[in-house]
């Protein structure tokens, strides 16, 4: 496969006005896209991420009201963590401190600062003070300064009994190489590496196994240029034994699913076309996006969803 590291991850949220203000007012990102989603379209789909949704820096989530807390476990992508530059950390510390957000203790991984934090749904997310190289532009914020702003996804944690069996799809199937390894974490990274890159095995016989729920991911999704390198991604896949979906349109960029031996859902997502292709780059997210397929159906679907503002 032709992978450049991480595309978009997608959560679960059960009350989708918290979920916009947490994600835009708290952590800075920009609302890039409200759509729904397209397998149940009474839904919204909420994506948010850089000022263009650049590949990389989306993080998108399914909302369903009231929906019940998942538990985190294993089978599933365990945490997010995104990126921001040294010496940003204790801007965070205080951000969240004084808007009461819940944090865990700063840990030191593979000679990284790292803080742990949760949003409105209890999902596990991080900050990686990374000393690497990172020169993707923050989302313009009023809230957060550039310069200690989220660059972008860092890496994703997996949450596994054993490692084994995903490592070997990583390697053999997605083109993936260790770099790091400590404890119960081992790191593996794509192309030319770097944040945005990295996955992370996390071992523990004793995990749970993972309920989807408010505060879980859904899927994480990896990045491949265009049609021609998804049909190839499609073509390993099989070759290597695993089954998958066919490769979907989803309008801003196309599809395909498969689950590595862990159970955790993976997808391969290209990079084109990208969020702008019915909105603007300067209005993105201001309106509600739709498929074309869905296109015939907006009053009813507008008329089913409620308000977000």
């Amino acid at each position: 496969m032709n992978l450049h590291g991480l595309h978009h991850i997608t959560a679960i949220t059960s009350d989708a006005r918290k979920n916009v203000d947490f994600y835009t007012r708290v952590l800075g990102l920009r609302f890039v896209k409200k759509s729904v989603n397209q397998d149940d379209p009474g839904t919204y789909h909420l994506y948010y991420g850089d000022y263009a949704g650049s590949p990389g820096t989306i993080l998108t989530f399914f909302p369903w009201a009231g929906a019940p807390r998942g538990r985190p476990g294993h089978g599933q992508a365990y945490a997010t963590a995104y990126s921001i530059p040294v010496g940003a950390l204790p801007f965070w510390q205080k951000r969240f401190s004084d808007l009461d957000i819940q944090v865990g203790e700063v840990e030191t991984r593979f000679g990284e600062q790292v803080l742990t934090f949760f949003d409105p749904d209890g999902l596990r997310l991080e900050l990686v003070a990374t000393a690497e190289a990172d020169s993707r532009a923050p989302a313009p914020s009023k809230d957060v300064p550039a310069e200690r702003a989220i660059r972008g996804f860092h890496s994703s944690t997996l949450g596994l009994t054993s490692a084994t069996a995903t490592a070997a799809v990583l390697v053999d199937t997605m083109g993936y190489r260790q770099v790091a390894s400590a404890g119960a974490r081992t790191r593996y990274t794509v192309a030319t590496g770097g944040p945005g890159t990295y996955v992370d095995l996390f071992t523990n016989p004793k995990l749970p196994r993972g309920l989807n729920g408010a505060g879980t991911i859904h899927h994480v999704a990896f990045r491949t240029p265009d049609d021609a390198h998804q049909e190839e991604a499609l073509k390993s896949l099989h070759a290597h034994g695993l089954s998958s979906s066919p490769i979907i349109d989803r309008a801003y960029f196309k599809s395909l699913y498969y689950r590595e031996p862990g159970g955790v859902l993976f997808e391969v997502a290209t990079d084109q076309p990208g969020f702008a292709i019915d909105e603007p780059i300067e209005a993105l997210g201001q309106k509600l996006s739709l498929p074309p397929r869905l296109e015939p159906h907006r009053a009813e679907i507008e008329a089913a969803l409620p308000k977000l503002f």
